[in-house]
């Protein structure tokens, strides 16, 4: 190995310091770099392959359901952004602001996207006018800005990049079925793609977004049994439509406000992957997202044949779709096999003379390091099938998890004999839907609630807060 190549470095054990594990592994991983910019990070290249991988999916999964991919300014006058009482009190404390073009100052201050609702208003009230003009099922792919006091990468950030849909619709119940149908997108997504189970519920309406009716979402418990808010989705009724003049001519020929959707998840999910996949050797990818879904380490390369067999096995597994690297580098075996668990790369192919005189290699799975020789007539569908347990393995750990941290719990000491003794996850309760009890649940156990989910149980008559009769089953954690 050439002197100056370093062994991979150690990355802090997640029981020692869970913090400090996750921070480790997006540096040494490198999925991010920090900048001078407090609190905004440079996604790396492997980083920023995930969320491409990411986004290829969902936005496949946008296009089928009928949407159409637009893109809107990144500037939003402070007049337009006050248009929507709920909505600008809900943003100002994150908005960032700008007051001078050049060295002039502006006459009206402009606001950096934090979230663009009022720039589709604006859009639709000058495009919507008959019921014919109606659904808008819209998304569009762009960065946005919210000035966070405390961040971590992709977890927080004060610029991060997100995907954001907005649709318009002629009645409640067509907007209510797009609000819910796009939250099971991001369930589906989150289970087929990212392997990652979550809880599909409502949010309180101490915790629903600003300026919407209701507000639904999905819940990822991380491995440390903190909650991850992984995606949302809302219905906002006809009161931003009322707030900016939208109104459309029905089939009755009567004027109308319509309804509106809107739905969003961020680069947060690279975090989700890390903190519910990895391990204290790193990464563990996903296949579907791993920007390397194979990796081929030549054993004893420099022999005759070797290399030429490695890349021969390269381009039969790209011809069957499969994304894979060849590490040809000087550096050892040893170090490679570290590097790439540290990468999370889902599967990989040792092959050296000996295996190509036999006809055969050796497959290893990241997740459960399982080592398998196959043959190399078969390895096509070796590896889509060694690709297949990774995901199934990864999502029924995760499941595994989830499960062994969720506590169904009927009194305050429960819920806290349950965190202080088994440690952080989700705790099912009964609530009597008053925002006091809400509060004080939290303020005695520091979980807050994460979302009323839609499978309810009856663990209870009670709230678990006050004792009078009880309205929902709620799902209560603490967050990132």
């Amino acid at each position: 190995m050439a002197d100056n190549k370093k062994m991979v470095a150690e990355i802090t054990s997640m029981e020692e310091d869970f913090a400090k594990w996750y921070t480790d592994i997006v540096k040494k991983a490198e999925l991010i770099e920090y900048t001078s910019v407090k609190g905004c990070m440079v996604i790396r290249p492997y980083g920023y392959a995930i969320w491409e991988n990411m986004q290829k999916i969902l936005d496949k999964m946008f296009k089928d359901t009928g949407h159409e991919n637009v893109c809107m300014p990144m500037f939003i006058p402070e007049s337009l952004l006050q248009k929507e009482k709920d909505h600008v009190e809900g943003f100002a404390p994150e908005v960032a602001w700008i007051t001078h073009g050049g060295s002039e100052k502006l006459e009206e201050r402009l606001c950096v996207r934090p979230t663009s609702e009022t720039l589709f208003c604006e859009h639709y009230s000058n495009i919507i006018h008959s019921w014919r003009d109606l659904p808008k099922l819209y998304n569009q792919w762009v960065s946005v800005v919210r000035w966070e006091k405390t961040t971590r990468p992709f977890l927080r950030s004060r610029e991060f990049l997100w995907q954001e849909g907005h649709t318009i619709h002629a009645t409640a119940e067509e907007a209510i079925e797009e609000t819910e149908k796009m939250l099971n997108v991001y369930a589906d997504f989150c289970r087929d793609a990212l392997a990652m189970p979550v809880v599909k519920g409502k949010k309180t309406e101490s915790d629903k977004f600003a300026g919407a009716v209701s507000t639904y979402a999905i819940e990822a418990l991380m491995h440390d049994g903190k909650a991850l808010q992984a995606g949302t989705s809302h219905y906002f009724g006809d009161g931003f439509a009322k707030a900016f003049g939208i109104q459309y001519t029905g089939k009755d020929n009567k004027l109308q406000n319509p309804h509106q959707t809107s739905w969003g998840v961020t680069t947060r999910l690279i975090g989700a992957i890390i903190m519910t996949h990895g391990d204290d050797n790193g990464l563990v990818l996903p296949p579907a997202v791993a920007p390397i879904q194979l990796v081929i380490i030549p054993i004893a390369q420099h022999k005759p044949g070797v290399l030429d067999k490695a890349y021969e096995l390269k381009a039969k597994l790209e011809k069957a779709g499969i994304r894979v690297k060849v590490d040809d580098s000087e550096n050892s075996a040893g170090w490679k096999f570290a590097e790439y668990e540290m990468k999370g790369v889902p599967v990989r192919l040792e092959i050296g003379p000996r295996d190509i005189e036999n006809g055969e290699c050796v497959l290893v799975t990241r997740h459960n390091r399982e080592k398998t020789v196959v043959s190399l007539d078969t390895l096509t569908r070796q590896v889509k099938k060694k690709l297949k347990e990774v995901h199934n393995g990864l999502y029924k750990k995760a499941l595994e998890n989830r499960e062994k941290r969720t506590y169904r719990c009927t009194s305050i000491d429960e819920i806290n004999n349950a965190l202080n003794e088994k440690g952080d996850g989700f705790v099912y309760a009964m609530w009597c839907g008053e925002e006091a009890c809400e509060d004080k649940v939290k303020e005695l156990t520091g979980a807050g609630s994460r979302c009323i989910p839609f499978d309810q149980e009856n663990l209870s008559d009670k709230c678990v807060c006050c004792g009078k009769e009880a309205k929902h089953m709620v799902c209560w954690g603490k967050a990132y």
